[in-house]
């Protein structure tokens, strides 16, 4: 079971004269990181809302935003008469040092500047509303979780084709494998039969033959990059959080691929490679994204 690290959640939850809403998104990342922006009224519970997103997501970068909106007519916007007088003192200062008349709408000038409303709700969050939070952030989590599986499901279909790929480009290796050494033998042969004036031991030619075919020979790269491909899938089928195994076990298969070309010395055995090269780095790639 496979999740990526890419996902989405959204959770809201009203109280009497309230309405919170939790929305939490995640981007991959090596290492747990989380960035919570939190009312003032709430920073008491700031650490446990980051513990309990830390526990469940493991790994990611994680942004978490809680807003918390008044429903209540007791608790509307007021005016901010005291810094409005201010400003609409220092309008007049202005009009008359630079010589120019007053706004047409007082009204829209006025509300548009900082702090000219105010809240006369409470400054500090009471224990139903820090419930409710914890409450909001548990459900947006497990939205997010669940985006996250769908996202898995995906992953895992991209990754078991790519390996498919690898293995059926492994088997086309073997004909050419079986070319490619009467071609050397051939080769060498020939271009000693060329050199009329020297003589040499064709036994002695035979020995140097089977050990330069042994230095070239692939077969031990061929297995362990099949098993290498067997192991990715069993990782990919197993528990979830396997996405630095998986990292882990293509990083080897990229060995074993880049041994198979130094050793190929055969045009479409070195084409095959380049192949097999393109569908490891797609793998590479979006490895990266799974948890």
């Amino acid at each position: 079971m496979l999740y990526s690290m890419t996902g989405f959640g959204r959770a809201i939850v009203e109280i009497p004269n309230k309405k919170i809403t939790v929305e939490i998104k995640s981007l991959n990342s090596k290492q747990m990181d989380v960035a919570t922006r939190i009312p003032s009224s709430l920073r008491e519970i700031d650490l446990e809302v980051r513990n309990l997103v830390a526990r469940r997501l493991e790994r990611g970068k994680v942004d978490l935003t809680v807003t918390i909106e008044s429903v209540s007519a007791e608790a509307v916007m007021k005016l901010n008469l005291p810094v409005i007088e201010a400003y609409k003192k220092q309008i007049d200062s202005m009009g008359e040092q630079l010589g120019i008349g007053a706004p047409t709408d007082w009204y829209a000038t006025l509300l548009r500047f900082p702090d000219s409303m105010k809240s006369d709700s409470a400054t500090e969050a009471d224990e139903d509303e820090k419930a409710a939070v914890i409450s909001a952030v548990c459900s947006a989590v497990e939205g997010l979780m669940h985006h996250r599986r769908a996202e898995g499901e995906k992953l895992e279909e991209f990754f078991k084709v790519r390996i498919a790929r690898i293995a059926a480009l492994l088997e086309e290796i073997t004909p050419y494998e079986e070319e490619r050494v009467a071609k050397v033998r051939a080769r060498i042969t020939d271009a000693l039969e060329k050199v009329v004036s020297v003589d040499y031991d064709r036994s002695r030619l035979e020995q140097e033959l089977i050990y330069y075919i042994e230095k070239l020979d692939v077969n031990e790269e061929k297995q362990r990059l099949a098993q290498h491909l067997k192991y990715f899938i069993e990782t990919l089928e197993g528990p979830a959080g396997q996405g630095k195994k998986l990292g882990f076990i293509a990083q080897e298969m990229g060995r074993e691929i880049n041994t198979l070309g130094s050793k190929s010395n055969h045009a479409m055995m070195q084409k095959i490679v380049v192949d097999m090269k393109d569908e490891l780095e797609q793998i590479k790639e979006q490895v990266l994204n799974a948890m």
